[in-house]
C-alpha cells in the first residue's frame, strides 16, 4: 500500500493517544450479530424505529458516506453486514468530532444504539455511542482481479477474507462441512480418535514424505502421509468404529487438485467390507452436499454434477479397456507400455503397478458424476484384501467425482503374513528408486499378529469435496493459508501494492 497513507494512519493513532483515546482497547460487550438484528427486527416498517431496544454490535467498517453533520457506515461482522447511522445530535458534538477525525474504513468499531429501518427499507442501527476498537494502519483493498491478484490472495489470505464476503463464506462452508461429517458419523456410532503426525516410518499411502529431525532422540522422522496404520492399531486394541479428521503431508507437486498439506478423514468399521463402505460413503457425501447446497445437483465450473443415489459403479479393468483398448489384467507389460507411449506418457519406472496407474491417469477425466471405480489389481493395492471371487484384483474402490479422486477404500488386509509379503514388494520398489513406495513396518505386522477383525476402511480428501460445493477451481482457494513459493517481505510488498488493487 502507499507508504504515505500508512504514515498518516500511524499519526492518527498518535493523535488519539495525545487526546486520551486508546486506539486498541481491551474488550467490548457485544450483544447482537448483524444478521441477528436483521432477522429479529425484520417486521419494522420503512422509517420505523425501535428506540426502546438497545443493541450492541461490533465489526469492521467496510463502507462510509459522510453528510456533514451525519454519516452512514457499514459494519461487517462474522455473520453479515449492517448499516449504522451516526449524527451530531445523536452522539454529541465532541464525540461526533472524534468520529470525523479518527474513524476510517477498515477500523473496528463498537456501536451502542437502537434498530430502525430507513425510508428505503434498509435495516440499520442508530448510533447513540461508539468506540474505536482497533485502528487499522493499512487501507482495505478496493478490488481483487486477475492472475497477479491470485498470487497476492494466497500469500495474504487475511486481506481477501476482510474484503470479500465470498471468501468468508467459503471458509464458513469448510467449517460447516466438517461439523456435518462429525454429526453424520457420530449418528452411526463412530468414535473420533487421533494418531501421531510424527512417524519413524511412512505407510498407509504411496507418497513421498517430508523428513524432519527430533533432537532429543537424535533421529530422523517423517511427517504423516496417512493415518491408516495407527488407526488399525486401534482396531487391534478393541475399537470397532473409529474415524480421524486431520492433516497429512506429502512432499509432492502443487496443482489445482494437489497440495502438500491437506485434510484427510479416515474411518474404519470392524466387521464390515468394502461394499458396506461404499454404501456409507455414498450416504455421507450425499448428506453433506444436500445440507450445504440444498440440492443433490450442483454446478461445478460450468458442469452439472448429480449426487442423487445410487451412484455408478465400474470395474477399473473394464473402464480402462473401454477407453484405451488394453486389458490391465491380461495384457503384457509391453502392450501396456505401447498404449502409454501412444498417448505420449513418459515412464520413469517400468514396473507393472506404475504402468497401470499411468493408464488410469489417462482415463480418469472421463468421470464427472460420482462413480465408484472398483477392483483394483493387487499390485497397486498393498493394504487391501484380495477379492473373494477374483484373485487378480482386490476389494478396493476409489470414488471419482469431476475427474478427481475423492475417496479410497478397502476391505482391509488383516492377514499379517500376506501383509508382510506386500510390504516386501513395496521395499523392493524403494530399492529401485521409488520414493513413494511404503516402508516395512514391523511393529504394524506385530500388531496384526495379535489379530485385527475383518474391517472396511475409507479415506476421504474433504478439501476436494469443499472445492465442489463452493465451486472453487483450485484446492488452494479452499485451504485458508496455502503454501506459496517463499520470497522476501520486501518482494511481497512490491508484488502487491494493495492500495492499488
Amino acid at each position: 500500500m502507499g507508504e504515505e497513507a500508512r504514515r498518516q494512519r500511524i499519526e492518527e493513532i498518535n493523535q488519539m493517544r495525545n487526546e486520551g483515546i486508546e486506539p486498541f482497547p481491551y474488550r467490548f460487550d457485544k450483544t447482537h450479530w448483524a444478521d441477528q438484528i436483521k432477522r429479529e427486527f425484520s417486521y419494522l416498517k420503512d422509517s420505523e424505529t425501535k428506540e426502546d431496544t438497545t443493541v450492541r454490535i461490533a465489526g469492521r467498517i467496510v463502507a462510509m458516506r459522510n453528510h456533514g453533520k451525519s454519516a452512514f457506515f457499514v459494519i461487517r461482522d462474522n455473520s453479515d453486514r449492517i448499516q449504522a447511522y451516526v449524527r451530531l445530535d445523536g452522539v454529541g458534538a465532541e464525540n461526533f468530532e472524534v468520529f470525523k477525525k479518527f474513524v476510517n474504513i477498515g477500523d473496528f468499531v463498537g456501536v451502542v444504539g437502537f434498530p430502525f429501518k430507513t425510508h428505503t427499507g434498509e435495516m440499520s442501527v442508530f448510533v447513540k455511542e461508539f468506540e474505536i476498537l482497533s485502528k487499522a494502519i493499512r487501507m482495505m483493498p478496493e478490488k481483487w482481479h486477475g492472475v497477479r491478484d491470485k498470487e497476492i490472495i494466497y500469500r495474504q489470505r487475511y486481506v481477501e477474507m476482510l474484503s470479500s464476503d465470498d471468501a468468508l463464506r467459503r471458509f464458513k462452508v469448510r467449517s460447516e462441512l466438517f461439523r456435518l461429517v462429525r454429526e453424520f458419523l457420530q449418528s452411526k456410532d463412530f468414535i473420533e480418535v487421533d494418531t501421531p503426525m510424527l512417524h519413524y516410518l511412512t505407510g498407509g499411502a504411496s507418497a513421498r514424505p517430508f523428513r524432519t529431525h527430533i533432537n532429543v532422540f537424535e533421529s530422523d522422522m517423517y511427517l504423516r502421509i496417512a493415518e491408516e496404520l495407527f488407526l488399525k492399531r486401534y482396531l487391534v486394541g478393541g475399537f470397532e468404529r473409529i474415524f480421524e479428521i486431520g492433516k497429512n503431508f506429502r512432499n509432492e507437486g502443487v496443482s489445482y487438485k494437489h497440495h502438500p498439506e491437506f485434510t484427510m478423514m479416515e474411518l474404519y468399521w470392524a466387521y464390515a467390507d468394502y461394499n458396506d463402505i461404499m454404501d456409507i460413503t455414498e450416504e455421507m457425501i450425499n448428506y453433506v452436499v444436500r445440507e450445504i447446497t440444498g440440492s443433490e445437483k450442483i454446478t461445478y465450473q460450468g458442469k452439472e454434477i448429480d449426487f442423487s443415489r445410487p451412484w455408478r459403479r465400474v470395474r477399473m479393468a473394464d473402464f480402462i479397456k473401454e477407453n484405451l483398448g488394453v486389458d490391465i489384467l491380461k495384457d503384457s507389460d509391453e502392450e501396456l507400455i505401447a498404449i502409454l507411449k501412444k498417448n505420449n506418457t513418459e515412464l520413469e519406472i517400468k514396473e507393472r503397478g506404475h504402468l497401470i496407474e499411468k493408464l488410469w491417469d489417462l482415463v480418469e477425466h472421463n468421470l464427472v458424476n460420482p462413480t465408484f471405480v472398483t477392483e483394483h489389481p493387487v499390485i497397486i493395492s498393498p493394504l487391501s484384501k484380495v477379492h473373494r471371487e477374483d484373485s487378480r484384483v482386490t476389494e478396493r474402490f476409489e470414488l471419482i467425482i469431476s475427474s478427481m479422486e475423492m475417496a479410497n477404500a478397502f476391505s482391509e488386509l488383516n492377514d499379517p503374513i500376506e501383509q508382510y509379503n506386500r510390504f516386501l514388494h513395496q521395499a523392493s520398489l524403494r530399492d529401485i528408486g521409488d520414493e513413494e513406495a511404503q516402508m516395512m513396518d514391523q511393529d504394524f505386522i506385530r500388531a496384526l499378529e495379535y489379530g485385527m477383525p475383518p474391517t472396511g476402511g475409507l479415506g476421504v480428501g474433504w478439501d476436494r469435496v469443499i472445492m465442489l460445493v463452493t465451486d472453487s477451481p483450485s484446492i488452494r482457494d479452499i485451504i485458508p493459508f496455502p503454501l506459496v513459493r517463499p520470497i522476501s517481505f520486501d518482494e511481497e510488498e512490491s508484488l502487491s501494492d494493495i492500495e492499488d488493487l
